[in-house]
């Protein structure tokens, strides 16, 4: 597996200068699907990190998690992509800052509501932004129909409705899953303006000077225990290096409205780790629901594929 400082973009990415991407029908039809193997490698990294963390919390607070995270992440991304400061425009810096900011925000508003709800429920209702998003960058009607059948899932995961949930928590994990819609956005700008994963360890370390003041205030000299770095280094590596990577590479050569759509299952995979992790038992409708998404999911990439494009619109 490559890293962050090898992992340079394909040729058939779009750059400011470069060539357009190869169309599915040409003979690099065969690597039209690496981009959907990347998010939904993401995706598995993610949820994982996130079940080690909910585990940490006891430790550090939810804040004191975050900090640990962007840290982490902003260091080992600084010292792998060693990335240039050199030879980027205002607006290119502009767009780091704000995918930064952005970042910082959806790692807050995600952990506060994991410290309130279950895993599960809470990944359900972030979800939800990427799945608005795939409704309003989708251009064709069939996007609207998968869109629907993973917005059904998402709903049956969460038992049809989420009146036993904690509101502030629900509101929390709304507000993720609108920083996440946020972030696709920008996580596909930053692509395009900066080399490799170069843009993508600025905005980390954005995010994570954004955060630091927060971390600092809730958790004080907890941050510094041995143990407590180490798990917190796990789970930037796990939640933030890996799936960020992944993701941004892909959104090189993905529409936003098949990557948003690919985001629905991040529910199921998260009921997985909780179930490995956390001891969350699966139940049966939680298992049909998870058949939706993924139902919904294969769907939007078998239209990405029929479309013979895997050039990311602009949004």
């Amino acid at each position: 597996m490559t890293t962050p400082s090898d992992a340079a973009a394909p040729s058939s990415a779009p750059t400011p200068t470069g060539p357009a991407p190869t169309p599915a029908g040409t003979p690099g039809r065969r690597g039209s699907l690496g981009p959907v193997g990347l998010v939904l490698a993401g995706g598995v990294s993610v949820q994982f990190g996130g079940a080690l963390a909910v585990t940490l919390m006891p430790r550090a607070g939810a804040l004191g998690v975050v900090t640990l995270r962007l840290l982490a992440a902003a260091l080992v991304m600084l010292v792998v992509c060693r990335p240039r400061l050199r030879g980027h425009s205002r607006t290119d810096w502009g767009t780091v800052v704000l995918f930064g900011l952005t970042m910082a925000a959806m790692n807050g508003l995600f952990y506060q509501a994991v410290d309130r709800i279950p895993l599960g429920p809470a990944v359900t209702l972030e979800v939800l932004g990427p799945l608005a998003l795939s409704v309003i960058a989708s251009r064709r009607a069939l996007n609207l129909v998968w869109a629907g059948l993973a917005l059904a899932g998402v709903f049956l995961l969460g038992g049809g409705g989420f009146s036993d949930l904690d509101p502030l928590g629900v509101a929390f994990a709304l507000g993720a899953g609108a920083m996440w819609a946020t972030y696709i956005v920008f996580s596909a700008r930053t692509g395009r303006r900066f080399p490799q994963a170069d843009g993508l360890a600025w905005a980390m370390a954005v995010a994570a000077l954004a955060f630091l003041p927060l971390g600092i205030a809730e958790s004080g000299t907890k941050l510094l225990d041995p143990t407590t770095v180490a798990l917190g280094s796990a789970v930037a590596l796990l939640s933030s290096v890996l799936p960020y990577t992944l993701e941004l590479l892909a959104l090189r050569r993905l529409p936003a409205s098949t990557f948003a759509v690919l985001m629905s299952l991040e529910p199921a995979i998260a009921a997985l780790a909780g179930f490995l992790v956390l001891d969350q038992a699966l139940t049966t409708t939680e298992a049909a629901a998870i058949a939706l998404v993924i139902g919904a999911s294969m769907g939007a990439v078998r239209t990405q594929v029929g479309r013979g494009k895997a050039a990311m619109p602009e949004v």
